[in-house]
Parts: C-alpha cells; sequence; structure tokens
C-alpha cells in the first residue's frame, strides 16, 4: 500500500493552476519563453546555434529564478530587496540612541518651575497695585 505524506502546517502549500504548476511560476516561465525565443532566432543566423542557444538560456535564467527560487517563504525578488537595502541603501553602523525619559521629567520640572515663577510674579505685581489703592467707604 503506497502512503502519502500530508504536512502538518498548511500554509506552506500552494495551489496548482496548471500542469502541476502555481500561478506565479505561470506568469515567470510564460514571460521567459516571450524573452528567449526571440532572442534565440534573431542571433542564430549570425552567430550559430550553439551560442544563441546559450544566449537564450542565460536571458531566460533570472525569470527562472523568479518562479523556482524561494527561501523561508519568501520569494526571490523580496530576499534581493532585503540583500540591497542591508548591503548598499541603509547605513553600516547603526548608533545606539536612547530615549532618556529622565532627561525629559528634568525638563518638564524646569518648565513648571518658570511657570510658577511668572505666575508669582504676576501675583505679587497684582497685589502691589491693589495696596496701592485706598477703599474709600
Amino acid at each position: 500500500m503506497a502512503y502519502v505524506s500530508v504536512p502538518k502546517d498548511l500554509s506552506t502549500v500552494k495551489t496548482k493552476v496548471v500542469f502541476n504548476l502555481t500561478k506565479r511560476q505561470l506568469i515567470c516561465f510564460s514571460a521567459a519563453l516571450a524573452v528567449g525565443l526571440p532572442v534565440f532566432f534573431l542571433t542564430k543566423d549570425s552567430t550559430g546555434t550553439s551560442s544563441s542557444t546559450l544566449m537564450m538560456i542565460f536571458t531566460m535564467l533570472p525569470l527562472f529564478m523568479l518562479a523556482i527560487y524561494e527561501k523561508h517563504g519568501q520569494p526571490l525578488e523580496v530576499i534581493l530587496k532585503h540583500y540591497i537595502e542591508v548591503r548598499f541603501l541603509k547605513p553600516k553602523q547603526r548608533p545606539y540612541k536612547t530615549n532618556n525619559f529622565y532627561a525629559l521629567l528634568i525638563r518638564q520640572d524646569q518648565l513648571d518651575k518658570e511657570v510658577k515663577h511668572i505666575v508669582e510674579g504676576r501675583k505679587s505685581i497684582s497685589s502691589k497695585a491693589n495696596k496701592g489703592r485706598t477703599t474709600e467707604n
């Protein structure tokens, strides 16, 4: 009796469309065919069959890699995007920076003292102005 292993994690199972290929693979293989065949037919008369076949293979290879290669559930273009970001776009050394909460508290305390000083100064000015007035009954 034949046994078929069933994966326990069904999130890795991909739906097949035609010829046991996924939609992504069909699109990439079609694009490779659309790019590779014209290269072969345009170059076979001038360079020969074997060299034009090699040129066709090398032009189709990147599209085949986009269709087939996958690592840790990520397709090749995502892996290349991450590699380019890390290698060329992001800075090499990232300094460790922290948000000092205590400095924020000290600054807030200083602002509270300034506001209190301004309010007390206004109270003393208004009280001095009221002392100069006499009440007449």
